[in-house]
């Protein structure tokens, strides 16, 4: 996965003036800190006095991409480009604001043209590995993340993509010498460890999965992660649902990185809820809309057209401060979806739920809560994992999310006094180049 931007302080030699550095250095404090406005202030003082200067653009294009308008970013990154060709850490910002935007080719090339500049820079390898890899270029992104490994024998992200890389490609022992050594350097990175155990899960080696599994909880008992993840791989004990804990340790260290991997796996639920809610044809700025599960916000510049008042929930810190960037929330609430539906009776026109249903096994009582708290009338928008071919109601996956069977969907819908309205099979997104099948249901309360 690619690292988060780099935000390099401004160099005070290339400012005109020690104001503009210490507005520069002012906004990039708080860009660290996921201040938007504050940034967006100092940029706005230095760009009024000089128009053209370079880390100004470089730094308002982060700003624009972190409140969703990456097409502004882009301009403004290009256009600080033309002024600094060179400068190592706008051309690597370039790239991730590419990567995390779903152009992941473009992203490619900004990275190769970066390494052409710096040859030796491990990041850039690093990142071009994480890109390839998920462009299913796995030769050309092995050599990438062997070369960052080569420049940088301590990057630990570079050395888990390099394990991953190898285990999809079939070398497991190679692969898992790899895993060995990003593990020495950095045990806790939950999400990159945790992706290298899944490839191996979802290569058919569900043993050896497990083992690593079984050898994470030796060192920590209580992960929830690992506790999950090795139900969810020997098919036994899967819980009803995935645990507040589990949840919690994953997205809070994903929220960073959440949307450039989704945009990698071209991910598609927040287009298919926003179409669906659409062909319901209601009145643009007068429904109360709730978004379960928000997480980064992805649906809400889609949902916020229809909303007369737009709240979102999610239990991950981390996730509900990205979405409170993207400035199209009326609130957010830190607290599980369930009790949170419990507690709003009558109070939506809207729900939507894009892929979080698919971390509960069991889905009655979400259902009910979700009748409860829409008016009559109201519509219960969401996807789901699709679960084909199986005699089981829902299943946890090796992935660690839960599938459900089309009829355990409809018959846990009427028996919340839910009508089903509209049904279609879609795909969510891609994994290990795969397609991930999903259904896409509008329900409504009579």
């Amino acid at each position: 996965m690619a690292r988060a931007a780099v935000l390099a302080s401004p160099r005070q030699s290339d400012s005109p003036a020690l104001t503009t550095a210490l507005l520069l250095q002012s906004a990039v404090d708080a860009l660290r800190q996921e201040d938007l406005a504050a940034a967006q202030t100092a940029l706005t003082a230095v760009l009024a006095a000089q128009p053209d200067q370079p880390d100004a653009l470089h730094f308002q294009g982060i700003v624009h991409h972190r409140q969703g308008d990456t097409q502004s970013a882009l301009v403004l990154m290009r256009r600080a480009l033309t002024l600094q060709p060179a400068h190592s850490g706008l051309r690597l910002n370039l790239g991730n604001v590419l990567y995390e935007s779903g152009q992941t080719l473009a992203a490619a090339d900004a990275y190769r043209a970066l390494i052409e500049i710096e040859p030796g820079s491990a990041q850039a390898w690093s990142n071009l590995g994480a890109a390839l890899h998920s462009l299913g270029d796995l030769a050309q992104a092995r050599h990438a993340w062997q070369q960052a490994v080569h420049f940088d024998d301590c990057n630990a992200e570079a050395w888990y993509g390099l394990a991953r890389t190898l285990i999809e490609l079939g070398q497991v022992h190679d692969g898992l010498l790899a895993n060995s050594r990003a593990l020495t350097l950095q045990p806790g990175q939950v999400q990159a460890r945790e992706q290298v155990i899944r490839a191996l899960a979802m290569l058919g080696q569900r043993d050896a999965a497990a083992q690593l599994y079984r050898d994470w909880l030796a060192e920590d008992p209580d992960n929830a992660v690992a506790q999950h993840q090795l139900a969810a791989t020997l098919g036994t004990e899967a819980p009803a649902r995935a645990s507040d804990a589990y949840l919690l340790a994953v997205f809070d260290s994903a929220a960073s990185q959440f949307d450039r991997k989704l945009a990698a796996l071209r991910y598609q639920a927040p287009e298919q809820v926003a179409q669906a809610v659409a062909a319901l044809q209601p009145t643009p700025g007068a429904l109360d809309v709730a978004d379960l599960g928000c997480g980064t916000g992805l649906c809400g510049p889609a949902l916020r057209p229809w909303a007369r008042r737009l709240v979102g929930c999610d239990l991950s810190a981390a996730m509900l401060a990205q979405a409170k960037n993207r400035g199209s929330y009326d609130q957010l609430f830190q607290v599980e979806l369930t009790y949170f539906l419990q507690n709003e009776v009558d109070a939506f026109d809207l729900l939507v739920s894009a892929d979080t249903l698919c971390y509960f096994g069991p889905l009655d009582a979400v259902c009910a809560a979700a009748a409860a708290a829409l008016r009559g009338g109201g519509a219960f928008v969401f996807t789901v994992e699709a679960l084909l071919g199986a005699s089981a109601p829902f299943s946890l996956q090796t992935s660690g999310r839960y599938a459900h069977t089309d009829a355990y969907l409809l018959a846990t819908l009427h028996a919340a006094g839910l009508a089903t309205a509209a049904r279609s099979a879609v795909t969510l997104r891609h994994e290990a180049g795969l397609p991930v099948a999903g259904w896409l249901v509008t329900a409504r309360r009579a």
